[in-house]
């Protein structure tokens, strides 16, 4: 079974032929600010002990206010507007960017229309701390990285509804997200588990989709281009003093390519998106909301070689898959706006079934529901905040397939919930101090009951445009239901049997960074540093020599993830824009049999990318963006009874175009150039990438 299967990923190596399965206080020092960061890198033990007792954030409280005459006194009123962006998914209740500790990446309505992307993965390259994998072309299985962490740390939310498939090894295949319809992302980096639950040990990415803001609105869009790829949609809606609604919807066709490395055979895929956000407010101090998304199609993939190559082959397979996600929510507002109360019921649902030559080879489903209440109080003029949520999980996984000639039966159906509490406190000092912590307690019905927590603070240096952060949290992620149930033979000599005795793996993380605009604020530039460490990591592909199978086991020792985000944001002239991103990402785990430390898979030690955004005239906009991926290794398993292969991928750059012409306020055209040097590179071991292509299209949008 391949891992463009759709039945699960592999959770370590996915597309990587195996079988398929989710294996898936202190004196101001007298350096100048800026080498903080850099000293901390020869200090980690005393570093982190800071974070853990929160030290930290009275040390950069005292640090900016005594230095402030050595920092950057130029005053400039525009230097810190940035600050006031509201973030959504950094805290239970929105807040300003200003009052988190944490690293977040916002993309804009107008970065998402300026890249022309189909999908938001491809918007997601050029995220610092992230890494993204797919296996081959448009539809194929596509991963998300953030830090070295693996694919399913990284929660995953549209319209507050969490997506991650409990099928698919707790992983959001970015596979099948479309960018139409996308109002703004948002990527908060490191653990998140005291606000969020298991699967937010990395961070979180939130997705916002369009809602209506004229009385009557809406949009047209069509696009062509390369192996026969074709994309359209639609957006209407509108909007009043106390309703909103805004229905979008999209189509993918595409031809597609051929991914193996020998062959000619083209693997298509089709997607069709429908998305609905609509919202009441009967009373001045009631609102409801209402959202649903439904995303369904198909996708063709290859088989493996099992017994030459251990390749991928040309094979008439096929993957069916659906996504239904709903939310439904009533919010009140109480004593002046101070005391907000809400109540939510969110359902996500995965079904994907697998056919090869048009016969049923097996499938997976899940469904998970979420029943929450959250109470929010502010005082003393709205700078102590504090927070209780109050939430239960239920989720259910269904495995079916044949029957196996030894009558090994994979027909399955599982279950677990999780009742959960936790507090969050905000406090705003002097108008630029923000200190915060939470803590959350979690009640499984399968593990035993996990406790963590959170500290940040965040320093806005007054008349300076600089602002120093800091962060620390502890995280949990559960074994999935893959990895403890899991039961695939057909795809591989040793067919894999799930381990249910698996424990939870735990991460400690902390974050350090600096925030600095430049010349009113048409400079602006980010740093942070970052370690964490996880036990108990789960390796999804341990071989059983007594019963002939692979399963999943917990890792002995600690895997360390450690590295360096940095960005920057230039407005070079009135017309001129730039924007560069680099990582530095170690990320290593003990070996399970020498115990030695080894890189861990496809996480390349060195990310960049760089924007070049020219705007000549009010109509007309084009960029060129380069983004490069360092050598990082893979793994590959040859037919038996050759052992399995950590082999090197070669480093890689790719280099894409679009413009954008508004032809008048209504009709607006547009063009993407992908890979314009026709790279020719894999960033999965064995799945050919696609080489250049070529889109344009048309957008009508009206407004009343």
């Amino acid at each position: 079974m391949s891992p463009e299967t759709g039945l699960s990923l592999c959770r370590r190596t996915a597309g990587c032929g195996c079988a398929g399965v989710d294996i898936n206080a202190v004196s101001p020092p007298i350096f100048p600010p800026w080498i903080f960061l850099l000293k901390m890198r020869s200090g980690l033990n005393a570093g982190e002990k800071l974070m853990k007792y929160f030290a930290l954030a009275s040390f950069l409280a005292i640090f900016t206010v005594t230095n402030t005459n050595q920092a950057y006194a130029e005053p400039a009123e525009n230097k810190d507007s940035y600050l006031h962006e509201v973030v959504v998914s950094a805290s239970l209740q929105p807040i300003s960017l200003q009052k988190t500790g944490n690293a977040v990446t916002v993309i804009s309505s107008d970065d998402i229309e300026k890249s022309n992307a189909t999908m938001v993965s491809d918007l997601l390259r050029d995220v610092p701390g992230l890494a993204v994998s797919r296996s081959g072309v448009l539809g194929s299985t596509t991963q998300l990285r953030m830090r070295g962490s693996e694919a399913n740390h990284v929660l995953v939310m549209i319209d507050g509804v969490e997506v991650n498939d409990s099928s698919q090894g707790d992983e959001f295949n970015w596979a099948h997200l479309p960018a139409m319809g996308i109002e703004r992302i948002e990527i908060v980096r490191g653990p998140q588990s005291s606000l969020w639950g298991s699967d937010a040990m990395a961070g979180v990415v939130n997705i916002i989709t369009k809602k209506s803001d004229a009385p009557f609105q809406g949009g047209l869009y069509t696009e062509a281009g390369s192996h026969g790829t074709n994309h359209s949609g639609f957006r209407v809606g509108g909007s009043g003093e106390t309703h909103h609604i805004n229905l979008s919807g999209s189509r993918i066709s595409s031809d597609g390519e051929n991914i193996s490395r020998q062959g000619g055979e083209e693997d298509g895929y089709e997607n069709d998106t429908l998305n609905l956000n609509a919202g009441w407010q009967p009373m001045d101090n009631l609102s409801l909301s209402v959202t649903g998304r439904q995303t369904e199609g198909e996708s063709e993939f290859d088989g493996v070689d099992y017994y030459v190559t251990g390749l991928p082959e040309d094979a008439d397979n096929e993957s069916e898959f659906r996504q239904r996600f709903v939310r439904m929510q009533a919010e009140l507002v109480l004593l002046e706006d101070r005391w907000k109360q809400r109540v939510a019921l969110a359902v996500s649902r995965h079904d994907n079934e697998n056919f090869s030559i048009d016969t049923l080879t097996g499938s997976t489903s899940s469904r998970k529901k979420q029943y929450s209440y959250l109470s929010s109080l502010s005082w003393a003029e709205q700078t102590q905040l504090l927070s209780f949520l109050a939430e239960r999980e239920t989720e259910d996984f269904t495995q079916k397939g044949p029957i196996s000639f030894f009558g090994d039966d994979p027909n399955q159906k599982q279950s677990r919930k999780t009742d959960s509490l936790a507090l969050e406190y905000r406090i705003t000092l002097w108008d630029d101090l923000t200190l915060a912590a939470s803590v959350r307690h979690d009640d499984n019905t399968e593990f035993k009951n996990a406790n963590t927590r959170h500290f940040e603070a965040s320093y806005v240096l007054p008349d300076s445009g600089t602002r120093f952060r800091a962060a620390y949290g502890t995280a949990v992620k559960n074994p999935t239901f893959t990895e403890r149930y899991g039961f695939y033979s057909s795809s591989s000599f040793f067919p894999f049997r799930g381990n249910p005795d698996l424990e939870p793996e735990e991460s400690k993380g902390w974050e350090v960074g600096v925030d600095q605009a430049f010349m009113d604020g048409d400079l602006f530039i980010e740093l942070t540093y970052f370690k964490a460490k996880l036990e108990n990591e789960i390796n999804g592909f341990v071989y059983d020599p007594l019963n002939f199978v692979t399963t999943a086991e917990n890792v002995d020792g600690t895997s360390d993830r450690e590295g360096i985000e940095a960005t920057l944001d230039a407005k070079l002239t009135a017309t001129l824009g730039f924007k560069a991103s680099y990582t530095y990402t170690d990320a290593t785990e003990p070996n399970s049999v020498t115990g030695n430390d080894v890189d861990e898979l496809r996480r390349a030690r060195h990310l960049a990318s760089a924007t070049l955004n020219w705007s000549p005239t009010s109509k007309l906009n084009v960029s060129l963006n380069a983004q490069y991926t360092g050598i990082q290794d893979d793994i590959f398993f040859p037919p038996y009874p050759q052992s399995s292969q950590v082999l090197e991928l070669d480093d890689y750059t790719v280099l894409n175009f679009t413009a954008n012409y508004q032809m008048n306020k209504q009709l607006s055209l547009y063009t993407r150039l992908d890979n314009l040097l026709d790279e020719d590179y894999e960033e999965v071991y064995g799945f050919q990438s696609l080489g250049f292509g070529a889109v344009a299209g048309v957008r009508y949008n009206f407004s009343q």
